[in-house]
């Protein structure tokens, strides 16, 4: 049961790509009700689950029908390439009562019993404490599972940002949304997705949103009905490695030559990467990494370019070449 969303001229001219610490924060929550996701993310689950056993997750879970509606109110797309939670949670809480009310009875309805439920009759009861009380359980989610994790999680999903925009401006749309995942295919204007569910948009100029999101493996998700833009979450590349304790990599004569210190920060650059994420991958300070990223750019072994807020630094062809032990 395929979705298929038509682009016009101006939709293709208004796609972006964006990071939602918001998005991950729900799927993580869904991920822990949801074995088949658990195979990425066992090192994940090992350390955060006697803090999630503290939690009364049950509100989130009951508006997360194994197929049907979650509210767009709860996780609408990102408002920005790389919004901050705090700004996207202030989102959730602004959200307008009756729409939110209409939202999550559609949810609830997807799941059998629970429009009727006690739960689901007394948040339906009162919108305006089920905003503020969701938005709560949401936020306390989002300090107690994700955001210890985070500078990782970002980490890949903007080296995934980062390597997709490369794409398409070598490729095109038409070629890079296949790309993203195999179960997109474009074809004359129009991208069709393998999903579960039915679902047909004319995107009607407001363009697409393409999201990477570590926590929704193996799943794509497609929706967000109107006024919402239009969004597209894919599973970020490279999650495989994602939990991986540090190896030590570096080449000896790397180290000889550059000092262990840079020799770490350059071998550990496999995909963009801004300072923190590598200080929090390396076990360095900060401070630490600033300088030996400051060292090797001016080498000309690193290059580095603006992404949102951070900067996000990659190998230069003489720095792979070093990593390589060629040359």
């Amino acid at each position: 049961m395929p979705f298929h969303l038509h682009f016009g001229a101006d939709d293709l001219l208004r796609c972006r790509f964006a990071v939602s610490p918001l998005w991950e924060t729900q799927e993580a929550v869904r991920t822990l009700a949801r074995p088949e996701r658990h195979g990425y993310h066992a090192h994940w689950l090992r350390r955060i689950r006697t803090a999630a056993a503290g939690l009364d997750l049950t509100p989130l879970w009951l508006l997360m029908p194994r197929r049907g509606h979650t509210p767009d109110w709860l996780g609408p797309p990102p408002i920005g390439p790389a919004a901050a939670f705090e700004e996207e949670i202030r989102a959730v809480r602004a959200a307008d009562p009756e729409a939110a009310r209409e939202d999550t009875a559609r949810a609830l309805a997807d799941t059998p019993g629970a429009l009727d439920s006690p739960l689901g009759r007394a948040l339906l009861a009162d919108p305006e404490r089920m905003i503020g009380d969701l938005a709560d359980l949401m936020e306390t989610a989002w300090h107690t599972l994700v955001e210890p994790d985070w500078p990782r999680l970002r980490a890949l999903l903007e080296a995934d940002v980062a390597f997709h925009s490369r794409r398409l401006a070598e490729v095109g749309l038409g070629g890079l949304l296949p790309e993203l995942d195999r179960r997109f295919v474009w074809n004359t204007g129009t991208l069709t997705i393998d999903a579960r569910a039915s679902h047909e948009r004319d995107l009607s100029g407001q363009g697409l949103v393409l999201m990477p999101s570590v926590f929704s493996w193996p799943d794509v998700v497609s929706g967000f009905d109107p006024p919402w833009q239009p969004a597209l979450v894919y599973p970020a590349r490279g999650i495989g490695g994602l939990w991986a304790e540090p190896a030590d990599r570096t080449h000896d004569a790397l180290v000889r030559l550059l000092g262990r210190g840079r020799a770490a920060v350059l071998t550990a650059l496999d995909d963009p990467t801004g300072t923190t994420a590598l200080a929090h991958r390396l076990r360095l300070a900060p401070s630490s990494v600033s300088e030996h990223l400051a060292a090797l750019r001016g080498a000309g072994l690193l290059t580095s370019r603006r992404y949102g807020h951070q900067v996000l630094y990659e190998r230069t062809p003489l720095g792979m070449a070093l990593t390589s032990g060629e040359g």
